[in-house]
């Protein structure tokens, strides 16, 4: 779920990838509800977007999104712990935040802003897609979610972004969970197991650090306005590099099976 510079995204904490928010809700529901709550809201975002004009289906943006979704979703299926296959769908979103997640169930969501304001190659996408899978795969909105109920975020969502069509997307995307920043602990299993995702699909691993790089340089750009509420909720730069690096050894061999052929 991604970094948004904008603060009046991050009062909000709308998604952010530095302090990211997958989209899921409600601790103690069963994962067959959660995947059903999350359908009808991906119907929502989808709709929103559509009688706006943002809804990508084609282009380069898409096509590069989709083929590394593709690329991943055979091993993002293997490590589907869940008990509930997972129905993978994508849409890609035309806006200028940078923002990405996956819903409960595998319903993902990318914004174009992500892809064209950090460059992002395949492989890096590969790590932005990874991470999120794993907050799904892991349903670690389950651990989180509870502070705060579903009417609450969408009450807030909803009238702070009122007139805006980036907005009314990502109001209805509020209603699943958006707004509960993860854990260190959580954020450092998505980042590794996101990494370890892309790895065995066959992603050099160093794009995971090349994609956290960009992420903090863009930040040291614009400033930290509106970001600092998540600096405890969140690994620092300095940090989640290291844990990547610590860990690189080990998605490096998964990397090189992944390209050594079978016979």
């Amino acid at each position: 779920m991604f970094h948004a510079i904008r603060s009046r995204l991050a009062v909000l904490g709308v998604a952010l990838l530095t302090s990211c928010t997958s989209v899921a809700n409600m601790t103690g529901d069963d994962t067959q509800s959660l995947n059903l709550q999350a359908q009808q809201q991906y119907g929502q975002v989808v709709t929103h977007a559509m009688q706006r004009n943002m809804l990508v289906r084609s282009g380069a943006d898409y096509d590069m999104v989709r083929t590394v979704l593709l690329r991943l979703e055979p091993f993002a299926d293997r490590a589907n712990k869940t008990g509930v296959p997972f129905q993978w769908h994508l849409a890609v979103f035309k806006t200028n935040e940078i923002n990405a997640w996956v819903m409960p169930g595998g319903l993902v969501g990318v914004y174009t802003g992500l892809i064209d304001r950090l460059h992002l190659t395949e492989a890096e996408t590969a790590a932005v897609l990874g991470h999120e899978m794993i907050h799904a795969l892991e349903e670690h909105a389950k651990e989180k979610a509870g502070e705060k109920t579903l009417s609450n975020l969408a009450t807030l969502a909803l009238s702070a972004y009122a007139g805006s069509a980036a907005g009314a997307a990502l109001g209805a995307a509020s209603t699943m969970g958006v707004g509960l920043p993860f854990s260190r602990r959580l954020e450092t299993r998505a980042d590794l197991g996101g990494m370890m995702l892309m790895a065995e699909a066959g992603y050099d691993p160093h794009a995971a650090l090349s994609l956290w790089r960009k992420m903090a340089s863009l930040q040291g750009q614009a400033g930290k306005e509106g970001l600092a509420q998540f600096l405890s909720d969140h690994p620092n730069d300095a940090d989640r590099q290291a844990a990547i690096e610590a860990e690189l050894p080990k998605a490096m061999t998964a990397y090189e099976q992944a390209r050594t052929p079978a016979w």
